[in-house]
């Protein structure tokens, strides 16, 4: 069980570290992380490099979430674990790859905020409820024209999926995500406090007159 639990947390982590916006920066010679927001994720590429960046990022982080999920499920059934230990086990390697995610080795331990691969952690866990999740996210973005309250809402979102399928651990290590997402995004909400924070219509029109 415990070198299980290690290989989990381990390729969860290295997975989670593996980020889109470093194949945006080899395609387009800009570093995210040092303009627009300096954020290493498919929103800020969206408004440096414009939509077609901020796909591509997107895509690769919410297939990693994806694959960290359904690796951890294989090797759950192949060692032949209970339902409930692997259920533990499959929310801990979406945690793994968030946190690698945010801090990677390889960027000095500041990267993104996890987004995008916890979308692709909820579409692995339950794909019905993933995609309950990434329409909320998209529906709450769109009325509000910040995309944090729609981050906000899939954390919601993640915190259901963990009281409906899981139990005490995937709760635990669901909450410890949302309060890493509110640390992630305190800036988010420091620049909305001061009228600051960018809008996803200005985003896309500033796109369009470029």
């Amino acid at each position: 069980m415990g070198i299980w639990l290690f290989g989990i947390l381990l390729w969860g982590y290295a997975i989670g570290c593996l980020h889109g916006s470093v194949v945006a920066q080899k395609l387009s010679g800009v570093n995210l992380k040092e303009t627009g927001v300096k954020n290493a994720g498919a929103s800020n590429a969206t408004i440096v490099l414009g939509k077609k960046f901020g796909a591509l990022v997107a895509l690769i982080d919410i297939g990693k979430g994806v694959l960290a999920v359904w690796l951890a499920g294989w090797a759950i059934e192949f060692a032949g674990l209970s339902a409930s230990i692997g259920s533990a086990l499959l929310f801990l390697a979406g945690t793994a790859a968030v946190i690698g995610h945010i801090f990677p080795f390889h960027m000095g331990f500041d990267g993104g905020k996890g987004t995008a691969t916890l979308i692709g952690i909820l579409l692995a866990l339950d794909w019905k409820l993933g995609l309950i999740g990434l329409l909320l996210f998209i529906v709450v973005t769109c009325i509000t024209d910040f995309i944090v309250f729609g981050v906000m809402a899939l954390y919601v979102v993640l915190l259901f999926t963990a009281f409906w399928i899981g139990g005490v651990w995937e709760v635990g290590l669901a909450a410890l995500l949302f309060l890493l997402a509110i640390w992630k995004h305190l800036e988010n909400f420091k620049r909305l406090r001061n009228g600051q924070e960018n809008r996803v219509s200005a985003v896309f029109k500033k796109k369009k007159t470029v």
